[in-house]
């Protein structure tokens, strides 16, 4: 049923190449459609490398618990020690209201604040995008954005710009989106003492033998690489966003990789990830973690979710319904990824078109619909 649900978006040019991966009861099922490319011949593979945007944010979310398993870092502390740049916060007291129009922050940012992303910053309904904070944090070039469409600034410099701005609400107030995960990566560099892509490659990749999976394609992998497209949306056509040549926005590591966004990966490697929490931790995590990391951390109110989704560390819970007890996130980059523990159920979509609205497209409510038929 996936092959068939999946081959329907190849088969009418509206998506070039899918590669899809579902673990029932131990049984993996790999579907490879399509090609690397509009019109190429190279076919997709499981080792093809995808931009996996906001899938990202588990995989950081994971190295951050490993910081607190080494007791180097802890949920509750504040993160001044590490991010100076972001003590003594100032918080807006009207979340769209004028920027001087503050009060002191109740409270430090935490570890959980970020993991949460209740950190009090990010995307939100209740901040509109003509916003002064919105604006400002445009103007800065710190917005919320697709993959590597802002400059690319060292943590420093980014660090230095975010904090100019007020935060949107008090720290551990209200869940809002993105910001917290870039705000993590840099922590995590900092805590550990070396680049976030070295610690991932050390604490998660290497271990869970995830070979291609960084912040940049070396130059021998890239003809795995697949050329990523976005909508145009005048006449609905595909354009392309990134290729694969050495131009490629991701052909070497940013000065700062976001935390949030700039990874990419396989359906092999993420598979490994993915089955990696499925099985309690494996050999990254203990059970305990995986279970917070898992679980619904948001209270009544906080979420901007419908009320039976939630968030755990760095991804979100069905906290009721059907699949109560799903996790997983997307990227609008054209991918997801969720384990169901009462379905036993592991699946993941790659593909290659940008999402053209924050709501989920066809191809990801097929796939879901697909995984869970069997």
């Amino acid at each position: 049923m996936m092959r068939e649900a999946m081959d329907a978006y190849v088969e009418r040019g509206e998506i070039p190449g899918i590669v899809t991966a579902t673990v029932r009861g131990g049984e993996v099922e790999i579907n490879e459609l399509g090609t690397t490319s509009l019109g190429g011949s190279d076919a997709m593979r499981s080792d093809t490398i995808f931009r996996v945007a906001s899938m990202t944010k588990p995989v950081v979310a994971v190295a951050a618990m490993t910081l607190v398993e080494d007791g180097v870092l802890g949920l509750d502390d504040a993160v001044d020690d590490h991010l100076p740049e972001l003590a003594d916060r100032r918080v807006l007291r009207r979340p769209d209201g004028p920027l001087d129009d503050t009060v002191p922050a109740a409270r430090p940012i935490t570890l959980r604040d970020l993991l949460t992303f209740r950190m009090g910053f990010g995307m939100s309904p209740a901040v509109p995008l003509d916003a002064p904070i919105m604006v400002s944090a445009s103007e800065r070039q710190v917005n919320v954005a697709p993959p590597k469409t802002l400059p690319e600034l060292t943590a420093r410099e980014w660090l230095a710009r975010f904090g100019e701005l007020p935060l949107m609400f008090q720290p551990g107030e209200q869940w809002a989106y993105h910001t917290s995960a870039t705000v993590l990566g840099i922590l995590i560099s900092r805590a550990a003492g070396r680049k976030l892509d070295d610690y991932l490659r050390e604490r998660v990749f290497a271990p869970l033998e995830m070979r291609d999976s960084g912040f940049a394609v070396p130059a021998g992998k890239r003809d795995r690489f697949a050329t990523q497209y976005g909508v145009d949306p005048d006449s609905g056509k595909l354009v392309v966003f990134d290729g694969p040549g050495d131009d490629s926005k991701w052909a070497q590591v940013p000065p700062s990789p976001d935390g949030g966004a700039d990874l990419l990966s396989t359906v092999d490697d993420y598979l490994a990830f993915a089955r990696m929490l499925a099985s309690g931790g494996g050999e990254i995590l203990s059970p305990a973690s995986v279970s917070q990391m898992i679980t619904d951390q948001l209270a009544p109110g906080q979420s901007t979710f419908d009320p039976g989704t939630g968030w755990g560390f760095g991804m979100s819970v069905m906290r009721s319904g059907e699949h109560a007890g799903e996790y997983g996130w997307s990227g609008g980059t054209g991918t997801c990824w969720f384990n169901d523990p009462a379905a036993d159920l592991v699946a993941i979509l790659l593909t290659q078109r940008m999402w053209d609205s924050p709501q989920p497209p066809p191809v990801v409510r097929d796939f879901v619909a697909a995984a869970y038929a069997g």
